[in-house]
């Protein structure tokens, strides 16, 4: 408790602080904007900074992480994962009032940040997000991201030897091949021709065109939930 000028100010408890965090997420406003209750004086419960400080000491202390984990645990000892194919992908959110972590994308004419997720076939985002500056190509970020969904993985007993990683073309290339056999999983993206007049020599990369038919449906629905809230939970990873 701290003592100012008007007094001794309130302790908010853990479930309020939290809400308040909860709020901002979906509102996507600044802090100082984040509407707080006031007391029976009129004042405001609690300074928005004091709620930032200890969003901070949560990230820092891996609670966000705790969390999510949890989560992701309840999920599958209620079965309620599919793992047999993972979804994975790309996209850019808008940053207009600006932020940390930003770029400009030519792709989609915006400045912001770029993120990679992956998800099962019931749209279970399965692993923290990876962010990174808007102008920065997906391909390599897959990279970045494997080891996340293999750590989440082991922590929780999830086994994935054997799924499908369907992947967009973009993520098209030898390493990121490489980097999906190598954690005992199977990769299904389609081959990204780059621009040659003529196929490339060799056997046919193996792909399934149903498996891919179904990021529409996924994937994509969990990056438009993103853009309908603004901002995500999970982006606190980043």
């Amino acid at each position: 408790m701290t003592v100012g000028k008007r007094g001794p100010a309130p302790k908010l408890g853990l479930y309020r602080l939290f809400g308040y965090v909860l709020q901002l997420l979906y509102m996507g406003c600044q802090w100082k904007m984040l509407p707080i209750e006031r007391d029976a004086g009129g004042r405001p419960e609690i300074h928005h900074t004091r709620i930032y400080r200890a969003l901070r000491r949560w990230q820092a202390d891996g609670c966000i992480d705790a969390i999510f984990a949890g989560s992701m645990r309840r999920l599958h000892e209620d079965e309620l994962l599919e793992l047999e194919v993972i979804h994975g992908d790309g996209t850019t959110t808008a940053a207009k009032k600006g932020g940390d972590n930003l770029g400009y994308s030519g792709h989609k004419h915006l400045k912001g940040d770029k993120v990679v997720a992956f998800c099962d076939r019931r749209c279970n985002v399965i692993a923290p997000f990876i962010s990174a500056p808007g102008n920065r190509n997906e391909s390599p970020l897959l990279r970045d991201a494997l080891p996340g969904l293999t750590r989440m993985a082991q922590a929780i007993g999830m086994d994935l030897q054997g799924a499908t990683v369907s992947l967009d073309g973009v993520y098209d290339c030898r390493a990121n091949r490489k980097a999906i056999f190598n954690r005992g999983m199977i990769p299904n993206i389609p081959e990204n021709v780059r621009g040659l007049k003529t196929p490339k020599r060799g056997r046919r990369r193996r792909f399934d065109e149903a498996i891919f038919a179904e990021r529409f449906r996924t994937i994509k629905r969990v990056f438009a939930w993103e853009d309908k809230f603004r901002r995500l939970l999970l982006r606190l990873h980043s």
